[in-house]
């Protein structure tokens, strides 16, 4: 079957991606497993991880990203639902593992009722959508006949992360105001609609004055443009000097400050990565005095996903579409990707 390739660990990655036609059809599905032919998939800063390699982590290459896809269910496991088969779906990309013991602890066994899920990702540890095929767990589809394959396509991952950081985690409120910073990529442009849909005015910030006027475009109240220096001070003038309830920082290092001075007393900072460096400088004074909430944020539960496809599939929200390549593009999609020129997400079309 086709599939795009990632021959190698390198930087930059586009270099080592290429179109292959030779690639293996996926295994007959396992028990609790899917084949789904796939119809988009769509790009994540992960997919740039997975080319470069992830720290403590060992990949086998050649290897298929991919941790966005929709497709049509081809096949299904021996001990699934045959109601599936046809059906168009998208797919939460983590699996969850080393889950806690659900019953019959042993006497050492500490309680359990904090501890954060594990996970892997479909697209990183496993091959994942940029392919004709793919497999993918039964537990982790959901449904979305009708809605348009690109855009559907482009919702999962970026949406329940966004979605698992500011509601369920964050406890965002309707009406409270929300920074985010880095406005452009597919968590921030999420974020962007979740908070709309909340009723909240939100503030964002970027290094590209052309992503600031797009995200006003789609509804941001604030745009502070980023050159480099401290703008917590253009936040709090916005919010006559309150600041804001909830920062939604993805950026890290060099925003981490900044986003910090801009809370409102109790305010939740919430991250889900870090791509300017994990290494921040933090003022632990403002956070205990301030009563901050820190909040860190990996992807989410299938009953985070299901919640928030029913918004999708409502038509509450929907993801901002960059470009849409054809699998021959391959290469271009990668190098958009990498150069951060994208605002929304980046799709291929395998139709």
């Amino acid at each position: 079957m086709h599939a795009i390739v990632i021959a190698k660990q390198s930087r930059p990655v586009a270099p080592g991606v290429s179109l292959r036609e030779d690639w293996p059809d996926p295994a007959p599905p396992a028990p609790g497993w899917a084949v789904v032919k796939t119809l988009c998939s769509a790009f994540n800063h992960m997919d740039l991880w997975v080319g470069r390699g992830v720290p403590g982590l060992e990949l086998a290459y050649p290897r298929v990203s991919g941790c966005d896809g929709c497709g049509i269910i081809e096949a299904v496991g021996s001990d699934a639902d045959h109601a599936w088969l046809g059906k168009q779906v998208i797919y939460n990309a983590a699996l969850r593992v080393n889950q806690p013991p659900a019953s019959n602890p042993g006497p050492d066994e500490p309680p359990a009722s904090t501890l954060a899920p594990e996970y892997e990702l479909i697209g990183e540890h496993r091959f994942g959508a940029h392919a004709a095929k793919f497999l993918v767990p039964v537990d982790n589809l959901a449904c979305v006949d009708g809605c348009d394959p690109i855009e559907a396509a482009g919702f999962g991952l970026c949406a329940l992360t966004a979605y698992s950081m500011m509601v369920t985690k964050g406890n965002l409120r309707p009406g409270q105001s929300v920074l985010i910073t880095g406005i452009g990529g597919g968590v921030a442009t999420s974020a962007l609609a979740i908070a709309k849909h909340l009723g909240c005015p939100v503030a964002v910030t970027s290094r590209h004055q052309w992503k600031l006027d797009r995200a006003v475009e789609l509804g941001a109240d604030c745009a502070i443009l980023d050159e480099g220096s401290d703008w917590s001070r253009a936040v709090r003038t916005w919010t006559d000097k309150r600041g804001v309830d909830m920062a939604v920082d993805s950026v890290g290092k060099v925003a981490h400050l900044s986003c910090i001075k801009s809370l409102a007393r109790g305010g939740a900072y919430v991250t889900p990565g870090c791509t300017t460096g994990p290494d921040a400088t933090t003022d632990l004074a403002r956070i205990f005095w301030n009563q901050l909430r820190l909040l860190g944020s990996t992807m989410g539960s299938n009953e985070e996903f299901r919640e928030v496809v029913s918004l999708f599939r409502a038509g509450v929200l929907k993801p901002v579409i960059d470009k849409v390549f054809t699998p021959a593009e391959c290469c271009d999609a990668y190098e958009r990707l990498e150069h951060g020129e994208q605002f929304g997400k980046i799709v291929i079309d395998w139709r």
